[in-house]
């Protein structure tokens, strides 16, 4: 059970939960403390004032006078003390008691009923105060303190309040904890069946996303690395088929011209071995691509960089394609701004530039046109491949980069992937722009310099 994510959570604000109510605890001792200290002082005023009043008793009357301190003892009684008046000599000249008998009847049961009703010398401890006047020892005044209701009723009520406390606000604390944690822990619990279906091939299993915080987070990018794992591997099935499809048209060629031979109804001439070797040329064809796109991919690893100076750079790739273009019957320009540079690899900067010209002569019909571009941006230096052709179904742009992803005209597909992997490798990014029979531009944007180039 502890081993559980939500069983810690839980554990944890308990802990917290206790914390505070030990804090309310400590809180209380401090302010009861507190509380006793106000009282005692309190107490000792009473005492002061007590004293006091003897004391200027016995200066008016030049001595202790009966009916005076019996007075003061009865005030003393009223403020909840029960007194014992010595002389000098320390024989008792007056006590509550004997004060409380000078009184008539009715009088001494309203002043014990003010003094909260205890019976006379009870239990508890007296405390002397000395008596002076001018200097001289007049006496002493014996001070027990009787308990007061009001106190007690406040210690009372703090206990009883610390105790309810404890009980409502702890129960509310374990409630809520125990909620707290199962709402907490319950998404990520989702999480995991969720991944375990992934994992047993069900791709389309996705999280509900709730809020904004963390989890909802960490959900959203969950379902985003599903869909992501769906489309591989649709790409992957894709894949699959296209390269069965692509290798059958050879090999099913090959196997009939070398069953053709065996059977004698085809010589084994120049003209049918040169035919065969063409198709092992397709084969090559194909399996060269995805060599391409394997070291694309660890190309950041081997990359030699230099600055490269993009006039002739690009004029000379451009005259490589112009004869290809005319035969097909489309126009090639090369536009590039003067002192344009990129930091980058040479090879790999002319194997991305080549295959973008290879798929927009590819792309554009007769009469139409193809244009490299190249200046510099905001942000790197740019190079920029145009043409008028067919365009790109807006359907298909947000998976032209995925590897074996191919339009209405088949292929492999791995062109386009490759480009944005040395792209990647370089620093920079790439991005397309198409409408669907008006043409296509694909823009490589690129370190200047060695500093945004590292």
């Amino acid at each position: 059970m502890f081993k559980s994510l939500w069983a810690k959570f839980f554990i944890l604000l308990l802990v917290v939960s206790l914390i505070g109510l030990s804090a309310a605890l400590y809180m209380r001792q401090m302010m009861l403390g507190d509380f006793e200290a106000y009282l005692d002082g309190e107490r000792l005023d009473r005492a002061y004032l007590i004293i006091a009043n003897l004391e200027g008793s016995h200066e008016r009357n030049d001595g202790w006078d009966r009916e005076d301190i019996s007075r003061s003892a009865v005030r003393a009684l009223m403020l909840g003390m029960e007194v014992q008046i010595r002389d000098a000599d320390g024989s008792i000249v007056m006590n509550t008691q004997q004060a409380t008998e000078d009184l008539s009847p009715l009088m001494a049961r309203r002043v014990l009923s003010l003094a909260g009703g205890e019976p006379l010398t009870g239990a508890g401890e007296f405390f002397p105060y000395p008596l002076f006047l001018g200097g001289e020892h007049i006496g002493t005044i014996e001070v027990k303190f009787m308990s007061q209701d009001r106190g007690l009723l406040f210690v009372q009520r703090s206990n009883r309040f610390l105790v309810i406390s404890f009980l409502v606000m702890g129960g509310i604390a374990v409630l809520a904890g125990f909620f707290a944690s199962r709402r907490l822990t319950l998404p990520l619990k989702k999480l995991v069946d969720q991944t375990r279906a992934i994992r047993r091939g069900e791709l389309t299993s996705r999280t509900e996303v709730a809020g904004g915080d963390e989890l909802g987070q960490l959900s959203h990018a969950f379902n985003e690395m599903a869909d992501d794992l769906e489309l591989q591997e649709s790409l992957r099935r894709k894949l699959i088929a296209n390269v069965a499809h692509e290798l059958r048209t050879p090999l099913a060629a090959m196997r009939g011209e070398l069953e053709g031979m065996i059977d004698g109804v085809l010589a084994s001439d120049d003209d049918q071995l040169r035919s065969l070797y063409e198709e092992t040329g397709r084969l090559r064809t194909m399996l060269d691509g995805i060599d391409d796109l394997t070291q694309a991919q660890a190309s950041s690893l081997t990359l030699v960089k230099q600055e490269v100076a993009l006039v002739e750079f690009l004029g000379n790739i451009g005259e490589r394609f112009r004869a290809r273009a005319v035969g097909e019957g489309v126009g090639i320009k090369v536009e590039v701004e003067e002192d344009t540079a990129a930091w980058a690899d040479p090879d790999r900067l002319s194997q991305i530039v080549i295959n973008l010209l290879d798929n927009a002569i590819r792309a554009t019909s007769e009469h139409g046109a193809v244009t490299l571009w190249s200046g510099r941006g905001e942000s790197g230096t740019i190079i920029e491949v145009s043409d008028t052709g067919e365009g790109i179904d807006e359907k298909d742009i947000p998976f032209i980069f995925e590897r074996f992803y191919s339009g209405p005209d088949g292929g492999l597909g791995l062109g386009l992937p490759i480009v944005r992997e040395l792209v990647d490798a370089h620093g920079g990014e790439i991005t397309v722009h198409s409408e669907a029979g008006k043409g296509t531009k694909v823009r490589v944007t690129l370190p200047s310099d060695p500093e945004n180039g590292t």
